[in-house]
């Protein structure tokens, strides 16, 4: 007796049943892997901490004065956190051997630090960010900037933030 003959024999299942079957086990086992693999890649976790976060992004390297090469434009009273307007611009070379790649903007009270992340080219012409972020509460609010090279400047800025822009609490 061959196999075709004993599942014909043993196994009375429809074609139907069989594809949902075998669609549904695919798809738990994509899911698993999906989930494992982003934190694998570095994507963040549910109400992850700012250290972990730094450590996340740039590992053990050294944060330098950013003073006099970035500069961050925030309010120093924010009304609603839900809506903080944020202003970022770097004289850093966006062209040559060591040139700015990306500025992350990053909230050390949220429950998801990095609040965005921008990537420059030398088609960009000038690094300039204007954006909006939201803000769980007083906190600072850092830009760093990462050089080709991996050197790393950050400025940080304390905002007050009188009401909360995020619905679940604060890390404390």
């Amino acid at each position: 007796m061959d196999f075709t003959e004993l599942v014909k024999d043993n196994v009375a299942i429809g074609r139907r049943t069989f594809l949902r079957v075998i669609t549904s086990v695919l798809a738990f086992v994509g899911t698993a892997k999906a989930g494992a693999q982003s934190v694998a890649m570095g994507l963040p976790l549910p109400d992850e901490l700012i250290e972990a976060t730094m450590k996340r992004l740039f590992g053990n390297r050294t944060l330098q004065p950013g003073a006099g090469r970035i500069k961050l434009d925030l309010p120093l009273i924010a009304e609603d956190g839900g809506n903080v307007a944020v202003i970022i611009e770097s004289d850093l070379p966006l062209g040559g051997a060591t040139h700015l790649n990306h500025i992350y903007i990053i909230s050390d009270k949220n429950r998801r630090p990095m609040l965005a992340k921008f990537t420059f080219t030398p088609e960009s012409g000038k690094a300039f960010v204007s954006t909006s972020v939201r803000l769980a509460t007083s906190t600072d609010v850092r830009a760093i900037a990462e050089m080709s090279d991996g050197t790393l400047y950050a400025v940080s800025k304390n905002v007050r933030v009188t009401i909360s822009g995020c619905d679940v609490p604060p890390q404390s």
